[in-house]
């Protein structure tokens, strides 16, 4: 798969493509549908495929400070875009002159002068262009005008979280800081994730004989609700694995997260034990951390005694369940 940043990237011979635009955020299971769909209709064509988001989040650029916290980072989010089989991903550097840019000059400018569009497909909410003021049926009116189709594709997925609300970013989220992250992975299709680099912490846990990787998230992570968790850690770049039988993989892990009120902390942090490894050096490496499920809330414990019996207890349920699961 290709990755541009910026329509300058895209190359000079480029064809026709089918193309869908949007945040995709975690890449839920409502995003797979319409990015399948696009998929689908450019090979139908003989054409590629082509999504196309942003970087940073809009609502940054138009409202400072509300960045909605992140389901994935913009390389994990092109790592799950590439799985379904799409051809390229333009990400475009989303700037205040850019957000001023009008739905038909956006429609122009990326879509018949970049990417030569034969078809653009995207669900029924789709806005663009300055102050969002462009809708699929705008979109369809431009697009009948440049020999580019239109199709729309209902994204209503629903499952047993959220009371039945269609599946969404914003659900997901809600479900992450929650705690509910067996609900966020309905949505996803797969464990929600935070990453970020290991860095030294107090070192209590290889004090207590439970030594955890400390992770410095991303900058806007979705970090689920303070509490203990079932999940994995996963050592180096997502995509870039290290080897099971190295100082990397996929490994069960304990996970916390909070800010260990026995200790009387206050800086909130991300702690994952890997579960029956001994020697693992993973100081400075890009770490990814999954939650599979919510095993207790963060407690405050009278002694250290009393912290390690139920640390124990933690790791038992957590091997347990990564092991089921």
């Amino acid at each position: 798969m290709q990755r541009w940043r910026g329509l300058e990237e895209i190359p000079a011979d480029w064809g026709r493509s089918v193309v869908t635009i949007g945040s995709f955020d975690g890449v839920h299971r409502g995003h797979q549908l319409i990015i399948n769909r696009v998929v689908e209709r450019a090979r139908e064509r003989g054409v590629r495929s082509v999504v196309v988001t942003f970087d940073p989040h809009p609502s940054e650029v138009v409202r400072p400070g509300t960045h909605p916290p992140l389901l994935a980072p913009q390389p994990r989010r092109a790592e799950l875009i590439e799985e379904l089989g799409v051809d390229a991903v333009l990400v475009l550097p989303f700037t205040t002159e850019f957000s001023k840019e009008s739905p038909e000059e956006f429609f122009r400018q990326v879509l018949v002068d970049a990417l030569h569009a034969c078809l653009v497909v995207e669900g029924p909410n789709f806005r663009f262009g300055h102050r969002a003021a462009g809708n699929v049926e705008l979109l369809a009116e431009l697009g009948r005008a440049a020999d580019c189709g239109v199709e729309v594709v209902d994204l209503q997925v629903r499952g047993t979280v959220g009371d039945g609300e269609p599946f969404s970013s914003t659900l997901t989220r809600r479900l992450v800081a929650s705690g509910d992250v067996a609900g966020a992975a309905e949505v996803l299709g797969r464990p929600h994730r935070v990453e970020g680099e290991v860095v030294r912490g107090a070192q209590r846990g290889r004090e207590m004989g439970y030594p955890t990787a400390n992770v410095d998230t991303v900058p806007h992570s979705a970090v689920p609700a303070d509490g203990v968790y079932a999940g994995w850690l996963i050592a180096g770049r997502p995509g870039t694995l290290l080897p099971e039988g190295g100082q990397g993989g996929r490994m069960p892990a304990a996970i916390s997260v909070g800010t260990n009120p026995t200790f009387d902390n206050t800086a909130r942090t991300v702690e994952a034990y890997a579960i029956d490894r001994v020697g693992l050096d993973l100081y400075g490496l890009h770490v990814a951390v999954e939650f599979l499920v919510y095993l207790r809330g963060m407690e405050k414990f009278d002694s250290i005694e009393a912290l390690l019996d139920r640390m124990a207890d933690d790791v038992k349920r957590a091997r347990e369940l990564t092991e089921a699961g």
